[in-house]
């Protein structure tokens, strides 16, 4: 199904030159809310219409978006947040957010009703995804850094000709808190030998078969492919863990170059 996602997606392109990304790199433009989800009691998915139902927002693999909204006290406030939608998902695109008690934007997001529109500008971020271009990445993220990770791995596994495999530790405080886990677990189960997860919860249940704890130097080594010249690691997370994980990156030998924090 996805294969022919992509394809469609190609020959939209070529038997229609005239389809343009949706995105404006040094505007905000207005996208309307047209689906709104309450995924658990802090964290909901967004659904933004695109112009048409063929346009395609135009976001290169791990990339994200300015996403510009109104804070308690009428303030701007912009913040950058990655889609969970590929450009194989033409005429809409998602965002899964976590909203926090005290976060500025989190508040826009809370308030947000279908009809309202939200103002993007993009894409922005350093980092460019091209197939193939290393044998496997190991993926560390931490809460709502998993959005990056997944965009990035949905490209992989979705493309028949990229044969890279994704190594992902996904850290959360409790089960509740792991994010988009239907849709990681849907890799898992269709791309077996391609997608492998590890889940690492602080506060685990009475039962659980994952990670405890905080993630370790030694988990990373159980479950990332050893130091290669062709082994890129990615990172996101909160900046205590962002630092934790760096140290680790750095003793267990993986070279700078080799390392890219979102």
């Amino acid at each position: 199904m996805h294969y022919f996602l992509h394809l469609y997606f190609l020959v939209l392109i070529l038997c229609h030159p005239h389809v343009v990304a949706s995105l404006d790199t040094e505007n905000f433009k207005g996208f309307k809310l047209v689906k709104r989800d309450q995924l658990s009691h802090n964290v909901a998915k967004f659904k933004f219409e695109l112009p048409t139902p063929t346009s395609v927002l135009g976001l290169p693999i791990g990339q994200h978006i300015s996403c510009r909204g109104k804070d308690r006290q009428g303030e701007d406030v912009i913040k950058p947040y990655t889609p969970t939608t590929l450009d194989s998902d033409v005429g809409y695109f998602e965002l899964v957010i976590k909203m926090y008690p005290q976060g500025r934007m989190s508040h826009h997001f809370r308030e947000m009703r279908v009809g309202d529109y939200l103002a993007v500008r993009g894409p922005k971020g350093r980092f460019k995804y091209q197939p193939g271009e290393v044998r496997a990445f190991g993926m560390l993220a931490g809460g709502s850094g998993i959005t990056p990770m997944f965009q990035v791995a949905r490209a992989i596994l979705e493309n028949p000709n990229d044969k890279t495999k994704v190594h992902l530790i996904y850290a959360n405080v409790t089960y509740e808190d792991i994010l988009l886990k239907e849709e990681l677990d849907g890799l898992t189960t269709n791309y077996p030998d391609q997608f492998k997860i590890y889940y690492v919860l602080n506060q685990p249940p009475e039962v659980w078969d994952g990670g405890v704890g905080f993630v370790s130097k030694e988990m990373i080594e159980t479950h990332f492919p050893a130091p290669a010249h062709d082994v890129k690691i990615l990172r996101c997370g909160p900046p205590p863990m962002n630092k934790a994980m760096a140290a680790h990156l750095d003793a267990i030998g993986y070279a700078p170059e080799t390392q890219f924090p979102f």
